[in-house]
């Protein structure tokens, strides 16, 4: 039975291997199994980069192309743009109304990017009150499923809480969203850090061949092997663990045993890990060059999901203006 999937992604630039197996291929799933919406976060991307718009605006062309050549079908999924459906911007303000404040301050990721975000500015009310506006994201489709890891749950149960809360003062007419729980392969940069392009060691799924080999060819491998006659260990080796989500099951057995006999190098090891890598990258480089080399237009898909999006989020206003009498 089909159900409803919400989902976003904030406009940052083009997508890297992270984005493509933490998201992009759950979406190609989804979208033929069930009735999707995935959306252009780009009032969310706000709450960070309030101080530098231009980068948002630049990168959502990038970042659906990325999306199309990762396999994401605007013919099988609605593709659109927060900003451009005002509802999300009402339903929020009245989401807010309802949201106690001890709710938000006890998110653990708004907890964990004061934190981490020490050379931003986030201590403003849009940053503490941006699951209120996720929630009105998610409950302005009725979506059943919202497709999140597991460190992410508690973020959803907020949704539900207040979607809890809402029908319980006014109406039972929100959708409780669930979980649909991802499987993300643990992949992080070159430099054994968090895949970030601020970092500078994220694989873009826009890089060329040449870029990407540039990119692994340097990377972070177990410090021990000073030489190539020295042993390893491969279980802390940052390039190991591509292999297991990029080789085959024999390669990963043969890069095992030969890093822990010196039977190979490192340079070798990344080579063979590469290839496979590079049959993930090779057909999402070429349906991204030929999309851009043809005459679809990504802002006619927005365009075009926009107002699909914009006819859904009209009638449930209705409702929540009903429910809430004004």
């Amino acid at each position: 039975m089909r159900k409803r999937v919400l989902s976003g992604m904030r406009p940052s630039g083009k997508l890297h291997l992270g984005h493509f197996l933490g998201v992009l291929m759950n979406w190609k799933k989804l979208q033929e199994e069930h009735d999707c919406f995935f959306f252009v976060a780009d009032w969310h991307a706000l709450t960070t980069e309030y101080d530098r718009t231009s980068i948002i605006r630049e990168s959502i062309d990038d970042m659906v192309i990325d999306w199309m050549a990762s396999g994401i079908d605007p013919a099988k999924a609605t593709l659109f743009t927060q900003s451009h459906v005002p509802a999300h911007a009402e339903l929020h303000l009245l989401l807010s109304m309802i949201t106690p404040l001890s709710w938000l301050e006890r998110n653990p990721t708004y907890k964990e990017q004061l934190r981490e975000q020490t050379t931003r500015d986030l201590q403003t009310y849009g940053f503490l009150g941006y699951p209120v506006l996720q929630a009105a994201d998610i409950l302005m489709y009725d979506a059943s499923l919202v497709p999140v890891g597991i460190d992410q749950v508690p973020h959803l149960e907020l949704t539900r809480e207040i979607a809890r809360r809402f029908n319980f003062l006014y109406k039972g007419i929100l959708t409780i969203p669930e979980a649909y729980l991802t499987d993300t392969p643990k992949l992080m940069g070159t430099d054994n850090r968090k895949m970030s392009k601020s970092y500078g060691n994220a694989i873009l799924l826009s890089d060329t061949e040449e870029e990407v080999w540039a990119k692994v060819k340097p990377m972070v491998t177990d410090p021990a092997r000073q030489r190539r006659t020295d042993c390893g260990n491969p279980e802390i080796c940052n390039v190991f663990s591509y292999h297991k989500i990029f080789s085959d099951e024999e390669t990963v057995r043969k890069v095992d045993v030969g890093c822990r006999t010196a039977g190979i190098g490192c340079i070798e090891c990344k080579k063979w890990m590469f290839e496979g890598m590079e049959k993930v990258l090779k057909p999402i480089r070429e349906r991204r060059v030929r999309i851009v080399g043809s005459t679809v237009s990504v802002r006619d898909i927005l365009e075009e999901g926009t107002r699909k999006a914009r006819e859904t989020a009209s009638a449930k206003m209705k409702e929540v203006r009903e429910a809430v009498r004004i």
